[in-house]
């Protein structure tokens, strides 16, 4: 079928539902909401798969998947076939099929979609993903047998996020020696201490790191980059070249009245709090976290929905996301919005906060909220709030602010030479990676701003393919 002409063949089954925990029960428990398809409903799923010639979903894919490459194998059963598809471009596929925004990406390019439902793509990637059982560091990383053998060409990188892992994994299969420097104590960035346990395992950013690990990259915690190891450092010490990928993990606040009250946290703080820390399993983690009983979130991005869900897993009466539009402008994903509110997670819409109100110990007791109405649409296409004079007291006891982060000014403080943006994030060249120091490469959220994970390992990609091609010779790149 020429998918341009024809109106495309409905599917004799319908889209494969994927199992999950009840919501009564997952409300209160960090496992994992998802479970995965069995092998059974992976090939059902897979049947649907239309095998086109020109495949829209590959295009609306950040880094160009096979998909129907990786269909097709895992419909003859082939699994493991379908594995070294996925690994040709996609560095963590298992962290992928949990939390990138197929809907909007390779799932809302599906022709299948324009007449009913896409096929799940992420969900069988993460089947595949999840199922694969590698007998060594390499197949893990590549889905082949035997990588490079080890070169002289040392490669630091600096934060252990997805755009860093993504950079470590491609050139440690390629026998480069790489070296990560992570601030925190625990490897992962965002993965691990920004997503929380119910949508992305911990295992799972574990089984990436100790395949890379068995290949050989060196992972150094503790290590502040722009504090206790500096860009030029690692330059003058010989590394061949660095990367450069910590995010941008300074939250934003609204700068209104009782910002400083006890109980008002940025999400970062809460997250990091909970995820990190382990807060949730306290006494087994001595690590506890304020457990609000009354809890507000404000704003309508994935991060909020965490925020809501962790406060609700923490046993809070009550969650309200505040959110100054609609619910149809929020730009969490799908799925994310609708297993808050099954959840029990509640809406406040068309509000904005204008003030936090303490008690005499200045413990949050209130926040004072301003009905809002939509205006004209902003440069993002959304419709822009509007003040309407009408407030109104909710009453809270912890507020969660979760309205987008900004550069942390660390290491670019401490690295006069990097060229910035308007915006104050690194500017690189889009093809390499590269930035204004030679051999000094970033990608991910310090280049962007907070965008998709998948985004940040596109990043790490396309710099990791350009230091290869430099030091190794473009016949080396993937």
């Amino acid at each position: 079928m020429n998918e341009k002409t024809k109106t495309p063949k409905k599917p004799k089954t319908p889209r494969t539902p994927m199992p999950e925990q009840p919501p009564f029960v997952r409300a209160r428990n960090f496992l994992e909401v998802t479970l995965g398809y069995a092998a059974e409903q992976a090939a059902l799923e897979a049947s649907r798969c239309l095998q086109c010639k020109t495949p829209l979903c590959r295009k609306g894919c950040p880094v160009e998947i096979d998909i129907p490459g990786f269909i097709a194998r895992l419909r003859a059963g082939d699994r493991d076939g379908a594995y070294a598809v996925l690994r040709q471009t996609n560095s963590l596929p298992a962290v992928c099929g949990r939390v990138c925004p197929q809907e909007v990406q390779c799932e809302g390019s599906c022709i299948l979609g324009k007449k009913g439902e896409p096929v799940a793509i992420g969900r069988l990637e993460r089947y595949v993903a999840d199922s694969f059982a590698a007998e060594n560091g390499c197949m893990q990383l590549t889905g082949q047998a035997t990588c490079s053998l080890p070169r002289e060409i040392r490669v630091a990188c600096i934060g252990s996020g997805p755009s860093s892992l993504t950079v470590a994994g491609y050139l440690s299969a390629l026998g480069v020696k790489v070296t990560v420097f992570e601030a925190l104590h625990e490897l992962g960035g965002v993965l691990i201490y920004g997503i929380p346990e119910f949508r992305l395992p911990k295992d799972v950013v574990r089984r990436e790191v100790d395949a890379m690990r068995a290949l050989g990259v060196e992972f150094k915690t503790n290590w502040v980059g722009g504090r206790t190891i500096l860009v030029r450092e690692l330059l003058d010490q010989g590394f061949d070249a660095v990367f450069i990928g910590v995010g941008a993990g300074l939250p934003r606040f609204m700068d209104i009245p009782g910002e400083s009250l006890i109980g008002v946290y940025s999400a970062n703080e809460y997250l990091t709090r909970v995820n990190l820390g382990r807060a949730y399993a306290f006494p087994e983690y001595d690590t506890p976290v304020t457990r609000g009983r009354h809890v507000a979130v404000f704003g309508g991005g994935n991060v909020a929905m965490d925020a809501a869900r962790t406060a609700l897993r923490l046993g809070a009466e009550s969650v309200h996301i505040v959110y100054r539009r609609t619910k149809g402008e929020m730009p969490a994903r799908r799925e994310e919005l609708e297993h808050a509110l099954e959840e029990g997670v509640k809406l406040e819409i068309l509000a904005n906060p204008l003030r936090y109100n303490g008690d005499e110990n200045r413990r949050l007791v209130s926040v004072t909220l301003e009905r809002q109405k939509l205006g004209e649409p902003d440069a993002s296409g959304r419709r822009s709030p509007a003040p309407t004079g009408e407030t109104f007291d909710l009453p809270i006891d912890t507020a969660i602010i979760a309205i987008g982060t900004r550069p942390n000014p660390i290491l670019l403080e401490s690295t006069p030479e990097l060229k910035l943006s308007k915006r104050g994030y690194i500017e690189v060249d889009p093809e390499t990676g590269e930035t204004s120091i030679p051999g000094v490469y970033a990608g991910g959220d310090i280049v962007t701003g907070a965008a998709t994970v998948i985004s940040a390992m596109g990043a790490g990609r396309r710099a990791a393919r350009s230091i290869a091609g430099k030091f190794i010779g473009e016949d080396a790149v993937r």
